[in-house]
């Protein structure tokens, strides 16, 4: 077992951590930035405006370009938090995220529009009981951009399921976020070794600006 700086290099020499690369047809995918996880008073909620300013040129980007671009929430149903399963009993927070509360509403700042996509989940990964595979092939994505929170929940299990249902996840590092820093950065390395491509703003924004199969609406 290592630790500290030797993670990276034990890591590299057993053939982890190799690049995937993006594909030609991504869509855009905002985790989880609704007002119960961007408010820091709410139980569930951390202080996330750095996230959200780097996930506004990308949200933005993807308007321009016509990339598909999906917001997703959680949102329970039932009075008595049934529809959350086990869950609602290991994270009481849970309890915040009713149907018809402000909590479960997509945070303003970040200019979601009308022809976005609205994804609505009761678990942590994107993938878990919704249509997401059936909304990604159809657009035939083959590129997931994700971004939100948190880097530990729901965008770890959402990168994990991206690759094991054949999409390129790749997870922009300036626009996830987390309660815990440790939490964050140890997700991160553990993604980039073994089931995304952890990668920069700037990276990203260049190949959603180039990328060839959209045009400027």
């Amino acid at each position: 077992m290592t630790s500290g700086k030797d993670d990276e290099e034990f890591f590299r020499a057993r053939g982890f951590g190799v690049k995937i690369g993006f594909g030609d047809r991504p869509a855009l995918i905002v985790i989880d930035m609704i007002k119960g996880f961007t408010n820091p008073d709410m139980p569930l909620g951390a202080p996330l405006e750095a996230q959200m300013a780097a996930q506004k040129p990308l949200i933005d980007d993807a308007h321009d370009r016509g990339i598909p671009a999906i917001f997703s929430t959680v949102i329970y149903n039932e009075y008595d938090l049934k529809d959350a399963g086990l869950w609602g009993i290991k994270m009481k927070g849970s309890l915040t995220l009713k149907a018809g509360t402000e909590a479960v509403e997509v945070d303003p700042r970040l200019g979601m529009l009308p022809t976005d996509s609205l994804l609505v989940k009761k678990y942590a990964s994107c993938f878990f009981g919704t249509d997401l595979v059936s909304r990604l092939m159809n657009q035939r994505v083959d590129t997931l951009i994700i971004t939100g929170c948190t880097t530990s929940g729901c965008v770890r299990a959402t990168a994990v399921d991206a690759v094991q249902h054949g999409f390129r996840p790749m997870v922009v590092r300036e626009a996830v976020g987390d309660r815990s820093v440790p939490a964050h950065e140890q997700s991160l390395f553990d993604l980039n070794a073994k089931y995304a491509d952890v990668v920069s703003l700037d990276e990203t924004l260049q190949y959603m600006r180039t990328v060839g199969h959209n045009a400027p609406r």
